[in-house]
């Protein structure tokens, strides 16, 4: 059963900044400074500038796979199953060990304000989350956009009235610690940026991913960067290194300062609030991981269940919660270093996985949303997120080969028997060794999935290039020499004899050139009798001679019916004229790898579909 299109961009906007905006902001800031001194301020803008390379990724993968799972089926698809299963995992355990984070969070402030038990508030909590998921994302969702707004508020009238208040000589000396110390906090506050990937998991359930995603990840990126750097800075500013250092509540303290007790009374309850925002959106977000891993057969497939009723993966859900409540009893430095930890592996991997794809060249990876400076932008993520893994310690890289092991463990001892998936890397190794390794199934899902998501219906003319004849011919050849072939291809199906057909588009070209550009033709012709049409495409690689001035023709397509399939060949006629006029279709005609690549060229291109 598949997953309601629920989101807006409204929602996914509020999922991905409501995700974002928590115990990063809230609670991190002391912590980070008793590493990095004021030069906190940088750390917090590098983490973000490292975090826009991932989102880069994240965005043209969900935009051309919007699935549930996000960054675990862009990386299977990319890397492989192994790779896809460390992945999925690693982000599982991330998004719900940052729930947790948040559910601590919420309830040392909440005890802070009220008398009641921080352990029992914390389970009741996610309890809730998790019961408010099961109803339905549109539900949770609507939730999330009302709790942001209200967020987004607090902290823009925190910055605005304390500004005026900020002490430069709190800033004074900058960098106690050195270069390093700031790189290294980077990577210990990266966790803040960590709603970007819930966001990609619930892609299949966003209205016009296309547009939806990448506009409402780089909105939310943008004003929750600027947002983090100017509230570190006005906090650091206001209490300076002595009330700051280890602080567990570094915002509030700070509008304590400059709005009096108000104003800490409403920091308070702003922080609430984003703690409620994250661990809601981290539920929702990590349950899609294990749904997907479910349907790719590298978990039990009870787990992918979608409940009948809500539309939900209940399964999944309840044994996300579970988790959840259990990490309840970690350490605080444990699940930040964790979370953090995980990630950074997995934006790295994204951004790997955006090269393995586009040089693969696979004809049916379509993005809506392409990443600019390609590969640049991914190289200069790969290399930074490194750097921050080292920078952080050998706790945080014998945390991640613990982590990176343990997925691998759950691979071999069960998915490598129950999954076999075409992958990306292995498209790369086979164009680079000209060897078969593959069949083909990665370029079916991805055309299925594209399908989907720009919600293609067939039409006749589908239906005519599913069924039609191709010719993927290498030799340059004459017109007549193509016609000839084309003919016999062609009289089966339209129950004709081939030199009469043969002699039909002789007759025409004669009559006046098919040629429509240099580089492509249009033969079309009227046969006797009634119901039957049929189209042919050819590609010629060194050019098929159909005139002097049309010497080297390499696309072709040749229509012919009954003079009752009039409309259709008009039709027909039209589509073919949009397609070929998309950017880049010849390159993408010429590159094509086989006969199926080129089929699928012209039944995924932009166009005006005709339901009659």
């Amino acid at each position: 059963m598949k997953l309601r299109k629920a989101l807006g961009l409204s929602d996914v906007f509020s999922i991905a900044s409501g995700a974002m905006i928590s115990s990063g902001i809230f609670i991190l800031p002391g912590l980070a400074h008793a590493q990095a001194g004021p030069a906190v301020v940088l750390s917090y803008f590098l983490a973000g500038l490292f975090a826009l390379t991932g989102m880069l990724s994240i965005a043209e993968l969900a935009t051309a796979m919007p699935r549930a799972g996000g960054d675990y089926f862009f990386i299977t698809r990319g890397l492989g199953p192994a790779v896809g299963t460390v992945a999925g995992l690693l982000s599982w355990f991330s998004l719900s060990l940052k729930s947790a984070f948040a559910l601590v969070g919420m309830a040392a402030f909440t005890v802070a304000l009220i008398d009641v038990d921080i352990h029992l508030l914390a389970m009741s909590l996610c309890a809730l989350f998790v019961g408010i998921n099961l109803i339905g994302v549109k539900e949770a969702g609507r939730f999330q956009v009302i709790l942001v707004a209200g967020l987004l508020i607090s902290m823009s009238l925190f910055i605005l009235k304390g500004l005026p208040a900020v002490n430069i000589r709190h800033f004074e000396p900058f960098a106690p610690y050195g270069l390093g110390a700031i790189f290294s906090t980077a990577g210990f506050v990266f966790v803040s940026y960590g709603g970007l990937l819930k966001v990609a998991s619930m892609a299949e359930e966003g209205k016009n991913p296309g547009r939806v995603i990448p506009l409402g990840l780089i909105l939310s990126l943008l004003i929750v960067s600027v947002l983090y750097t100017l509230m570190v800075f006005v906090t650091t500013g206001v209490l300076g290194s002595a009330a700051l250092d280890h602080s567990l509540t570094p915002i509030s303290d700070a509008a304590h300062v400059f709005m009096g007790s108000w104003g800490g009374f409403l920091l308070s309850l702003a922080a609430i609030l984003a703690f409620v925002t994250t661990a809601n959106a981290g539920i929702m977000a990590a349950s899609r991981y294990l749904m997907a891993s479910s349907r790719d057969g590298l978990l039990p497939t009870c787990i992918g269940r979608v409940s009948a009723r809500f539309g939900t993966p209940h399964v999944a859900l309840l044994v996300t919660g579970t988790f959840v409540a259990l990490s309840l009893v970690l350490k605080l430095d444990v699940l930040i270093k964790a979370a953090s930890t995980i990630l950074i592996l997995t934006y790295l991997l994204a951004n790997l996985s955006i090269i393995i794809l586009r040089e693969s060249r696979l004809v049916n990876y379509q993005p809506r949303f392409k990443t600019p400076l390609y590969p640049w932008i991914q190289v200069m993520g790969i290399v930074g997120f490194g750097f921050l893994i080292l920078e952080m310690g050998g706790e945080a890289l014998l945390m991640s080969a613990f982590l990176i092991l343990g997925g691998l463990c759950v691979f071999l001892l069960y998915g490598r028997f129950r999954a076999v998936k075409e992958y990306a890397l292995l498209h790369l190794i086979e164009r680079i060794t000209a060897r078969e390794l593959v069949s083909g199934s990665l370029e079916s899902e991805l055309k299925e999935i594209v399908r989907e998501r720009d919600e293609i219906v067939k039409d006749r003319f589908d239906q005519m290039i599913e069924e039609g004849d191709i010719l993927d011919i290498e030799k340059s050849i004459s017109a007549e020499q193509f016609f000839a072939l084309s003919a016999k291809a062609m009289s089966a199906k339209l129950e004709t004899d081939w030199m009469a057909l043969f002699q039909a588009l002789l007759a025409r070209e004669k009559e006046s050139s098919t040629v429509i550009t240099p580089n492509l033709a249009i033969p079309h012709v009227i046969i006797e009798g009634e119901h039957n049409f049929a189209v042919l495409m050819a590609r010629c690689r060194e050019g098929i001679a159909f005139s002097e001035r049309a010497p080297s023709v390499h696309i072709v397509f040749v229509l012919v019916g009954t003079r009752d399939e009039r409309n259709l060949h008009l039709r027909a006629l039209a589509a073919i004229a949009q397609i070929v006029q998309s950017p880049h279709f010849e390159d993408r005609w010429m590159a094509a790898k086989n006969k199926e690549s080129l089929r699928d060229i012209v039944l995924l291109g932009e166009r005006r579909r005709d339901d009659s």
